[in-house]
């Protein structure tokens, strides 16, 4: 039984959606503090999420997401080159998107208003877009990242863009990549994990 811990409104989100996409069992435990003893046995670094597999422990939630979808096989673990197409796009998602979505959403709606600066948002929101472009750029003629199967590159990428999408960044000018976005993030896995985070 696959166990993830750490609450819905972390990164912990994305190993919910893997878990429910991937059709396994496992059990979500929210006990919240990731200071104690018994969670740093699972990450010395004390930082959600965690996943326990039989004896294998992981952190980090795009590894964690990569494990299960490998376990789960075909259609989620694509087979062949695109297995590679997977990591690709799990990795450039890490250190091409995420840092800047990170950015944009601490000055935009995370942080108390106070505390926000508006000039970071606008420098995250000016990097992201041409990040954007690329996602645009890999997605005409098909549905999804890799091509009519939905698979764990668009659950990693999406999770990591999910925060933008859900709080109102301007997407308007890359309409192939909100309607991916749109059509990732209302798939029935996703709904249930974002309803536990929302």
């Amino acid at each position: 039984m696959i166990r993830i811990h750490g609450t819905a409104r972390s990164r912990a989100f994305r190993c919910l959606w893997a878990a429910g996409e991937s059709g396994l069992p496992f059990e979500h435990l929210d006990h919240g503090a990731s200071r104690s003893p018994e969670f740093l046995r699972l990450n010395p670094a004390g930082k959600i999420p965690a996943m326990e597999d039989g004896s294998l422990v992981l952190f980090e939630s795009l590894a964690i997401n990569l494990h299960i979808a490998r376990k789960a096989g075909a259609p989620l673990w694509p087979a062949g080159d695109d297995a590679s197409r997977a990591l690709q796009w799990t990795l450039w998602a890490a250190t091409e998107a995420e840092p800047h979505v990170l950015a944009w959403g601490f000055n935009t709606y995370a942080r108390p208003e106070a505390e926000r600066d508006a000039a970071a948002a606008a420098k995250a929101r000016a990097q992201l877009l041409p990040r954007l472009d690329v996602l645009e750029g890999a997605l005409p003629g098909r549905p999804f990242l890799l091509g009519e199967e939905f698979t764990i590159a668009d659950c990693n990428l999406a999770g990591v863009l999910y925060a933008a999408w859900r709080h109102g960044f301007d997407l308007s000018a890359h309409p192939r990549a909100k309607a991916w976005l749109d059509r990732c993030l209302e798939r029935p896995a996703a709904r249930a994990a974002r309803a536990l985070r929302e």
